[in-house]
Order: C-alpha cells, then structure tokens, then sequence
C-alpha cells in the first residue's frame, strides 16, 4: 500500500485531518469534540496521510489527492525552546498495522528537526506506547488518564 504523508497546508488538507482525527476520536473513542478541537490547532502544524480507500471523501471541498483518501493525521506544536509535542496521531481503524502510523511520525519528527527542535514530547495512549516505544521513545511518567483514556507520557531526543 502507497501512504503519502502531507503537511497539511491548505483548507481542504486541513479539513482532511480533522476528518481523520474526528472519526477516531470523536466517533470511535468517546472523546468529547470540545477536547478533540482545542483551541490549539491554529498554533500546530499538521500533517494528513493518504492511502488507496474505498471511494473518494464525500466533501466538496476535499484536498487533490488523486483519488487517495485521508487515512491518518497527527500534529506538531512547539511547547517550549526546542521543544516539540506530538499530538492527536490518528489511523483509520482499517489501515492500522499498514505503516500509516509510522509514516506519519517520521514525517513529523523530520519537520521537527528542520524547525531547530531537539526533543519531543507526548501524552500516548497506553494501548500504543509499545508502538511508540519501537520508533525511540521512553516512557518518563507513570499512567494517567486523559479525555477518559489512560495514558503515558514520553519523550524523544532528536539529537
């Protein structure tokens, strides 16, 4: 399978990730929509990823992606000097285990490196921390939970 990582620059990309992020989120994990749209998203960078899916997304204004569809999303915020946060890494259920995850994460740990970043953070969710544990990151708190989801947090050196 083909995933094609994007920065999620214009509107229509945008829309695609918060599709993305709303559908597993929202829809198949219960968190309310006032936690999942933050106030943040204006202040990140956002990265959508798109795959070969049934049909097309059913919205107008749906980014050119050459008959791909938006299967994942994720997005960077800086929180500090030289530090980054990743946040809301997203993959539809069906294109869990295809690489989309991993994809999208290289993809934003290689922008977080143009940015002058040397660390980066997260609050993951403890059914994928082992996911995130193979891609370089330590586990630094213990569980909590978070939007009703135990969670932990953990950190990269980019360096």
């Amino acid at each position: 399978m083909t995933v094609e990582v994007r920065r999620a620059e214009t509107d229509a990309e945008r829309a695609d990730a918060l599709e993305v992020r709303r559908s597993v989120f929202v829809e198949e994990q219960g968190v309310p929509e006032d936690l999942e749209v933050d106030g943040k998203d204006d202040e990140s960078i956002h990265f959508v990823a798109y795959a070969e899916g049934e049909g097309e997304s059913e919205r107008r204004d749906a980014a050119d992606t050459d008959g791909l569809r938006p299967v994942g999303a994720g997005r960077l915020r800086e929180v500090g000097e030289g530090v980054g946060k990743v946040e809301r890494i997203a993959v539809l259920k069906p294109h869990r285990g295809e690489g989309v995850g991993g994809e999208i994460m290289r993809t934003l740990e290689a922008t977080a490196a143009e940015r002058g970043l040397s660390e980066l953070v997260m609050h993951a969710q403890t059914p994928v921390e082992g996911f995130y544990r193979d891609l370089g990151y330590d586990t630094t708190s213990d569980e909590f939970e978070e939007a009703g989801i135990p969670h932990v947090e953990m950190t990269k050196s980019l360096e």
